[in-house]
C-alpha cells in the first residue's frame, strides 16, 4: 500500500469518530417538559429525577461557568488597569461579592433556594409555554425562568 495513502486512511479513521463525537443532541423544551410531568406524580421516578438533575445540572454549569469568567475578567482587568483604576473599581461596591456568580447570568438564587422551589418554577413555565414553540431547546427555558423568578437586584449595584 502506497504510504500517502495509508497516511490518508490513518487520518480518517481518527476524523470520523472525533466528528460523531462532537454531536451533542440538544434536548428539547418539549422533552424536558415530558420528563418534567411525571415529578408531582412520582417525584422519585426516572423521569422526575431526569428533570431535576436536568435543571440542577444547568444551574451547577452557570455557576461553575460565570465564576470562572468572573475571575478570568478580574485577572485581565488588573493586568492592564492603572492603581487609581483598580483602587476605583475594589473599593465600590462589587455585584459579584455581592450577588454571587450568576449575577452575568441575570439571575440571582442568593440565600439558599430550595431546589424543589426551583424545579416546580421552571415545570409551571414549561407548561405554560409548551405549546408556544416546539423549537426551543431545554437550556433556554430553564434559564428564562431563572431570570423571570430570580432576578438580581439592582437597585443598590453601584
Amino acid at each position: 500500500m502506497p504510504k500517502p495513502f495509508l497516511t490518508l486512511a490513518i487520518l480518517f479513521s481518527l476524523i470520523i469518530p472525533a466528528l460523531s463525537a462532537n454531536a451533542v443532541e440538544q434536548l428539547s423544551m418539549k422533552e424536558l417538559a415530558l420528563h418534567c410531568n411525571h415529578f408531582a406524580d412520582d417525584p422519585e421516578g426516572k423521569d422526575a429525577i431526569f428533570c431535576v438533575r436536568y435543571i440542577q445540572g444547568f444551574i451547577d454549569g452557570a455557576v461553575a461557568t460565570d465564576e470562572r469568567v468572573a475571575v478570568n475578567v478580574a485577572a485581565e482587568y488588573e493586568a492592564k488597569e492603572t492603581y487609581i483604576e483598580r483602587a476605583k473599581r475594589t473599593r465600590g461596591s462589587n455585584r459579584l461579592s455581592k450577588f454571587g456568580p450568576t449575577v452575568y447570568a441575570e439571575f440571582c438564587l442568593g440565600a439558599p433556594v430550595q431546589l424543589k422551589e426551583v424545579v416546580e418554577k421552571v415545570i409551571t413555565d414549561l407548561e405554560t409555554w409548551n405549546n408556544s414553540n416546539e423549537h426551543v431547546y431545554a437550556r433556554s427555558a430553564v434559564y428564562q425562568t431563572l431570570r423571570d423568578h430570580y432576578p438580581c437586584d439592582t437597585d443598590d449595584d453601584s
